[in-house]
């Protein structure tokens, strides 16, 4: 895996959505990952049906305002690189900028786009780890979170090394997970679950505090009540293609 993530989130009309993905498999992901210092890129789309997340006692999630911040967002597009400084010079802006016309126009029908750059903290192997598809940089199934934290980082720092990440070694279906930190976007944090199947994932991620670790819940909630998500996030999607550098 690289060290360096530019993630898009996005949506985009029923009206021409085949033919964008169409050209973003097809054509813009593949001369994108000719560029040095770009490894891969894999695109997921979150399912149709509401997402299965744990049940919290008097905790609610949090967003910034309606409307300052981009969100809500069905479609996820992930790319790794070596270092951030790949996807600084040029920076996403500056590369869409350059493009042709034609591939500008596709660009212009997603809705409500934000993206960040972020580059990988920390990271533990889960116990399925064995079980990623040869030239799949990333799992079948992702849940994505991104935002910012109201509250002690150093607690929450705490939480991630000496809890939520660990306990992960023991989640079936689990592949691995990354704790992202940003170099540019809205969100400061990020937190990259992979996962063989969403099913795997709603069987024994969800509620596993709930059921096995009823003492780590009065930490958990305090961390997770004082993170603002950014709308949508986690994302939890489902991978429609992935593609690495030949």
């Amino acid at each position: 895996m690289s060290a360096a993530f530019w993630i898009t989130w996005y949506d985009l009309p029923a009206a021409g959505r085949e033919t964008y993905l169409a050209w973003l498999h097809e054509s813009h992901l593949p001369r994108l990952l000719e560029r040095p210092g770009y490894l891969w890129a894999a695109h997921y789309a979150a399912e149709e049906r509401p997402v299965r997340n744990a049940k919290k006692d008097g905790v609610s999630r949090r967003y910034p305002p309606a409307g300052s911040v981009p969100g809500g967002h069905r479609y996820v597009l992930l790319v790794g690189g070596e270092s951030t400084q790949v996807f600084a010079d040029p920076t996403p802006g500056q590369l869409h900028a350059a493009l042709p016309p034609p591939d500008r126009d596709m660009l212009a029908v997603r809705a409500g786009a934000a993206s960040n750059i972020m580059i990988e903290h920390a990271s533990v192997a889960g116990p399925d780890a064995g079980r990623r598809e040869p030239g799949m940089a990333l799992s079948p199934c992702i849940q994505l979170g991104s935002y910012v934290f109201d509250g002690d980082e150093e607690d929450m720092l705490a939480w991630y090394a000496q809890w939520r990440l660990p306990s992960m070694r023991d989640i079936p279906g689990c592949v691995a997970v990354r704790r992202l930190v940003s170099v540019a976007g809205w969100a400061k944090h990020g937190i990259l679950h992979e996962f063989t199947s969403s099913a795997a994932r709603n069987e024994h991620f969800v509620d596993h505090e709930r059921k096995r670790h009823p003492d780590k819940l009065e930490w958990s909630d305090r961390i997770t009540g004082q993170v603002i998500h950014q709308p949508g996030s986690p994302n939890v999607a489902q991978r429609i293609w992935c593609g690495m550098k030949k």
